[in-house]
């Protein structure tokens, strides 16, 4: 097995040269990188990579902790492949078909030892072609002189920056970049937020906000006796109510709060009362901040312990097991939907009974914020058209007045 392709490889005629460069930006500076044809048995996917990171994730899960071989390469290769067929079969199909028809056109990115930083799609498709051509039995790709193991850093933020700083990426799972993002950041400290926020070329604002995303991810996980197990996050599809709870959790005066917050829509997502996500969601929004958030919130405790004492051990933890032993419990499922139906009805007879006050502060609100030094440039008909809406004003005032109760 090749461990030097811009020596060994070479020399073996594994590795040939080409005409053709692509420009890289690494340790800042930007050159043209010549780009080489390299046999395809040289090369291996990139165990680092955020989206295989999180398949192998699942792969360690079902199969006693073990990850497949790199030392074993075609072995290894064929699992990884596996999983990125899985993950997008449409894109794969596309990319598939243009090879097919053109050529590889975009040259990828590989370290010296054959690790794959950039292409593990077309390298892929390249491979399923050349179960049928021997002709696509080649990848075209820059060749860093670098190792995963001097020069982790750097590698990662080269492939932050081609993966999610340049126009025209397929973009990732959600949760993929969560995962990646957890991992590198917060767990690792491999790079600061300052440091990926550059690769990806997003504000700092945006890539805290989603490390504060990735750790509500890992709470949830957590509380669902997953720890972990980021391809149960990626399969329940949880990033938009986890987005949603974010902004919730801004409605919370205490900790306490958000904490039964949390957990309620914790329990939510691992239900999902009647299949509907987006609805539950709605109905937290039109609840929490007003008068019966804090009732609610009890009763979905009361819930959310109920949910806990029922859930499989970690070990038994799973997808499949969330879907047989735990979405089948229809008396749970039964009483979240029960408790968010009665809330929302008392919060929309509460909006209902306190709408005209709302309506009265908010045109008081509107009154207050005339700018009164505009009145001396007002015209007469102006002025005449403002006092007969005053005037309008005061009467509508009065006959509500007149109304109340002494």
């Amino acid at each position: 097995m090749t461990t030097d392709l811009l020596r060994d490889g070479l020399s073996r005629h594994a590795v040939q040269e080409t005409a053709l460069t692509r420009k890289l930006t690494v340790d800042g500076t930007t050159e043209a990188y010549p780009v080489y044809r390299i046999r395809l048995d040289q090369l291996y996917y990139n165990d680092q990579n955020d989206r295989i990171a999180t398949w192998l994730n699942q792969y360690r899960a079902q199969h006693g902790g073990q990850s497949p071989d790199p030392a074993d390469r075609e072995s290894y290769n064929q699992v990884i492949e596996g999983f990125l067929v899985e993950s997008n079969p449409d894109a794969l199909r596309k990319t598939k078909t243009n090879i097919k028809l053109v050529d590889q056109r975009e040259p990828g990115v590989v370290l010296n030892d054959g690790r794959i930083i950039d292409g593990n799609r077309r390298f892929t498709c390249l491979r399923q072609l050349s179960a049928e051509d021997p002709k696509f039995g080649w990848f075209e790709a820059v060749i860093l002189d670098r190792s995963m193991e001097h020069s982790a850093k750097q590698i990662k933020l080269l492939e932050l920056s081609i993966q999610h700083g340049e126009e025209g990426k397929v973009d990732y799972d959600p949760i993929d970049r969560l995962v990646g993002m957890y991992r590198d950041i917060l767990e690792t400290g491999l790079l600061s937020p300052e440091e990926y926020a550059r690769s990806t070329n997003e504000s700092i604002t945006d890539v805290k906000k989603r490390m504060d995303l990735a750790e509500l991810m890992v709470e949830l996980l957590e509380f669902i006796n997953a720890p972990g197990q980021f391809h149960i996050a990626r399969d329940l599809k949880i990033t938009y109510p986890l987005e949603e709870l974010q902004k919730l959790m801004k409605k919370c005066r205490t900790e306490d709060e958000k904490e039964d917050l949390k957990n309620s829509v914790f329990v939510n997502i691992l239900l999902r009362p009647a299949g509907d996500m987006t609805r539950f969601i709605r109905g937290f929004k039109n609840i929490m901040g007003g008068e019966q958030q804090e009732d609610f919130l009890e009763e979905q405790r009361e819930i959310a312990i109920q949910v806990v004492e029922a859930l499989p051990a970690p070990q038994e933890m799973s997808t499949q097991a969330i879907r047989d032993r735990v979405r089948t419990r229809e008396d749970l499922s039964g009483a979240l939907e029960r408790s968010m139906d009665k809330y929302l009805l008392r919060a929309r007879k509460t909006e209902t009974r306190n709408r005209p006050i709302l309506l009265a502060e908010k045109a008081t609100e509107q009154l207050e914020n005339i700018d009164v030094n505009i009145l001396r440039r007002l015209g007469d008909s102006e002025l005449q058209r403002l006092r007969r809406q005053l005037d309008l004003l005061e009467r509508a005032v009065d006959e509500i007045r007149a109304l109340l109760p002494q």
